[in-house]
């Protein structure tokens, strides 16, 4: 398992705001992946960088739970507007990672702390991305939870 720096948000961020940023903020997602130790669906808030015809995701804050647990298990889901769309996961090779987070700096440098996250942790080694593959089963509406 790869170890790396991790900015750990404070409460009300992690608390508070991530509920509030799903309802208040269209571009915001739930991001579910399956814990690399208990198997059990973990979710976060999420944006998803569009860049160069491709779909990333990226951790602002360094080696997070969620990047690790995508590193490990290739799969996740992403839920907007009663959507879930099941996807796996590629990781993006270090030397290309430079590129994504200046186009996300562009497209979502406004959001409260990103841009002094990613000023803290300013070496791309230190951001896991990730691209996302569409996955075989596509989106489906949400029916049950897991």
């Amino acid at each position: 398992m790869a170890e790396g720096p991790y900015l750990r948000p404070p409460w009300f961020a992690r608390v508070v705001g991530n509920r509030m940023a799903v309802l208040l903020n269209p571009t915001v997602r739930v991001l579910s992946v399956r814990g690399r130790t208990s198997g059990r669906w973990r979710s976060v808030a999420v944006v998803v960088l569009e860049h160069a015809g491709q779909r990333y995701l990226l951790a602002p804050s360094g080696n997070t739970d969620w990047s690790q647990n995508l590193r490990a298990s290739g799969r996740g889901r992403l839920r907007h507007r009663g959507r879930t769309e099941e996807f796996s996961a590629v990781e993006v090779p270090v030397q290309q990672r430079q590129a994504l987070i200046e186009a996300y700096l562009r497209r979502y440098g406004r959001m409260p702390r990103l841009a002094a996250t990613f000023r803290k942790l300013p070496d791309p080694t230190d951001h896991p991305a990730f691209r996302i593959v569409k996955s075989e089963q596509g989106d489906r509406r949400d029916r049950r939870r897991d």
